[in-house]
């Protein structure tokens, strides 16, 4: 069993207050939630933390894209269609075409 750096929970805590900060109804990127949280380049940090989210958690995860404006969830997946629901349930309608998404929901 190895043991978790503390650093590892900092940065975690980091991530998940700006992803809490992202407004309803507007979308963030991995790459855009490292460089609010003083993490600039570490997008895939910030997916490694999204993915240790506690099983309920209100951590908004589902306001965070990839930078092409899409989902990063594989579609046709529980995750990817809850992502999509609930982002329709805030007026953001995640479509094929991510870049024009990001122009208009852009935080």
């Amino acid at each position: 069993m190895t043991k978790k750096h503390p650093m590892d929970t900092d940065l975690d805590q980091r991530i998940w207050l700006t992803v809490c900060a992202i407004p309803a109804g507007k979308l963030s990127t991995y790459g855009d939630i490292a460089e609010r949280a003083g993490l600039p380049g570490a997008a895939r940090r910030v997916g490694a933390a999204l993915r240790k989210l506690p099983h309920g958690s209100a951590v908004p995860w589902y306001r965070v894209v990839n930078a092409s404006g899409k989902s990063s969830l594989p579609p046709g997946r529980n995750g990817a269609d809850r992502q999509r629901r609930l982002l329709a349930d805030e007026g953001v309608l995640l479509r094929s075409g991510g870049v024009s998404v990001l122009k208009r929901y852009r935080w």
